[in-house]
């Protein structure tokens, strides 16, 4: 089931299923780092199961209270408005999906941002 939810969801947005699969293995285990002087670290993109997981809902980085977490909305770094979060729709400073100490992305659902990849994305794939 979860497989045909995947298929749905990245052939409606006009991704093959393949590309999406991709995108998910390239990203697994990556750092979502903040675009803020501090760098602030926001967790992983990994299996919920991760005590780091940005999709562990009882993690530090999962949780919708925890003030390092994206899933915060009213967090500096989860609130629709806040200029780090990558819930905020005009924001030019998204956080940064980090892997091999590299930035290969940017978790955000702003769509003029080259690079970005929206957190409601990665929650359909299949890992997490």
């Amino acid at each position: 089931m979860r497989a045909c939810t995947l298929a749905f969801f990245f052939l409606f947005a006009g991704v093959s299923l393949a590309q999406a699969q991709e995108v998910c293995r390239t990203v697994d285990g990556a750092k979502v780092v903040a675009d803020d002087t501090k760098k602030q670290y926001l967790g992983l993109i990994a299996s919920k199961y991760n005590a780091d997981s940005i999709f562990n809902k009882y993690g530090t980085y999962g949780n919708k209270y925890s003030s390092n977490s994206i899933w915060n909305d009213y967090g500096h770094y989860g609130g629709t408005y806040s200029s780090f979060s990558p819930f905020n729709q005009y924001t030019t400073k998204p956080p940064q999906i980090v892997k091999d100490n590299k930035t290969i992305g940017r978790l955000t659902v702003n769509k003029s941002i080259k690079g970005g990849l929206s957190p409601y994305y990665l929650q359909k794939c299949p890992m997490y």
